[in-house]
């Protein structure tokens, strides 16, 4: 909600997108970011057996963070609005939460935390190709 007021809020021409798109884009990729470093952390905090099984998913919880993190940033930012770049990023944010998606799945049966994750990561998948769709 608080992304939507602060679109709103742009003192200048809003880029040619849907504000509602964007906002929900921006909320999903921050939500996503959260639950994935929770994710990773949760895994650390397994036994040490269990979390040497869980090191490719630490990994991609980890870089699924900071992409969805820097796509937020990057969405969030109206001035000087580049339609190549918000196309670049958000196919780098499509892939790495389809790819950590992927990768919580494979433990989500034993993981309840991993369930959540590739949860919010294909939300956030679906919401940067939604977006991504209505580019113009």
């Amino acid at each position: 909600m608080v992304v939507s007021e602060m679109l709103r809020a742009y003192p200048a021409e809003m880029a040619k997108m849907d504000g509602d798109m964007l906002a929900r884009c921006i909320e999903e990729c921050y939500s996503c970011a959260q639950i994935c470093t929770a994710c990773a952390d949760a895994c650390m905090a397994e036994s040490d057996k269990v979390m040497a099984t869980l090191r490719k998913c630490i990994r991609s919880c980890e870089d699924c963070a900071d992409v969805c993190d820097t796509t937020g940033r990057i969405l969030s930012r109206q001035t000087g609005y580049d339609p190549a770049m918000t196309r670049t990023i958000l196919e780098a944010c499509m892939a790495m939460c389809r790819a950590c998606a992927e990768e919580c799945e494979r433990h989500a049966g034993r993981h309840e935390h991993c369930r959540i994750c590739a949860e919010a990561c294909r939300r956030c998948e679906q919401a940067c190709s939604q977006l991504m769709g209505a580019l113009r």
